[in-house]
């Protein structure tokens, strides 16, 4: 059964799907959601009773010729401690046609990077095209993820880095300038990595705010992939409430988001924003939404994490490793 199905570890992952494919195919993902032409249904997340862990489990498939993806998987925020990414996870893809496992391959860095591309195609889609000033929350591995993507879309010059940890932030501005030949530097503080920014990308897994709509500077673009539960809040209320008065809450699947995304979540509980407010990356990308109608428009992405971005990235690397010959 198992003679002709690829098995694909984390390092043969990575180096089959560079940045520039994972772009593409999360570009791919988008347009179909957008297109209403790709199969989503709803993802579990769940708590775990014994720690601070979140079991998930997505399915998708995102055209008729490349078949289903599942990926199951675990967030552990006490790894980031050790050095280790958050998340962990595998993925199993099946035969478009007859249903048979074609590949088994490790989940995370799909998911790292699958996730820091999908941004990098928001930034790409939302922000103006001089956004150069990027301020970094986070510096594991998410974070560096974005800082790499994001320098494809844009003529990145210069990062700014907090993280609680200063050891951890020095690290991370050390690696980022020698992989991008820019300027980056540790700073002491949210705010100041924040303030006069023109792109804001949050990476961590904070329960409470680590960006503050107070410090934003006009035409910020604004992402947030650590908010994927209901109790995890990376940006504060007043972040919503400029983006959804100047410019837009950007989500990528509304539907989700408003079940998953702590801030989106709170802010329709308690009536600040509506169902209707929510602009969907993909109607984005498919043309049928401008959520940025002048340069000093506020824009907030949120990125709760679809099966559909799994689906594209995942059937990216099986192509990748037939024509390797893997």
């Amino acid at each position: 059964m198992t003679d002709d199905v690829l098995f694909l570890s984390g390092d043969q992952v990575t180096g089959l799907l560079g940045l520039d494919a994972a772009i593409a195919s999360q570009r791919a993902a988008f347009a179909a959601l957008g297109a209403d032409a790709a199969d989503l249904p709803g993802k579990i997340m769940h708590p775990s009773r014994f720690d601070d862990s979140v079991v998930f489990a997505y399915v998708s498939r995102l055209s008729a010729d490349t078949g289903a993806v599942a990926k199951i998987g675990s967030v552990n925020p006490g790894n980031a401690a050790s050095g280790l990414p958050t998340v962990h996870a595998v993925i199993t893809a099946l035969d478009p046609v007859t249903g048979r496992l074609v590949a088994v391959m490790d989940g995370t860095p799909v998911t790292t990077l699958r996730t820091a591309a999908a941004s990098a195609v928001a930034i790409d889609a939302l922000s103006t095209p001089d956004s150069a000033d990027l301020a970094l929350l986070g510096s594991g591995t998410q974070a560096l993820a974005h800082a790499r993507a994001v320098a494809r879309v844009r003529e990145v010059k210069s990062v700014r880095v907090w993280s609680p940890t200063p050891r951890n932030r020095a690290r991370a501005a050390e690696r980022l300038a020698a992989d991008l030949g820019i300027a980056v530097r540790a700073v002491g503080t949210a705010e100041e990595a924040v303030t006069g920014a023109s792109l804001v990308a949050a990476c961590t897994l904070s329960a409470t705010p680590v960006v503050r709509g107070e410090w934003l500077a006009p035409g910020c673009t604004v992402v947030s992939v650590g908010s994927f539960e209901p109790g995890r809040h990376e940006v504060d209320a007043e972040v919503l409430r400029r983006a959804a008065r100047s410019g837009a809450v950007v989500v990528d699947d509304p539907a989700t988001a408003a079940a998953h995304a702590g801030p989106v979540v709170e802010a329709l509980r308690e009536g600040r924003l509506a169902y209707e407010d929510l602009v969907g990356l993909g109607a984005v990308l498919t043309g049928r939404s401008l959520p940025r109608s002048g340069p000093g428009d506020i824009v907030y992405y949120n990125s709760v994490g679809l099966g559909i971005q799994d689906a594209a990235a995942a059937w990216a690397v099986v192509e990748a490793a037939r024509k390797a010959g893997l």
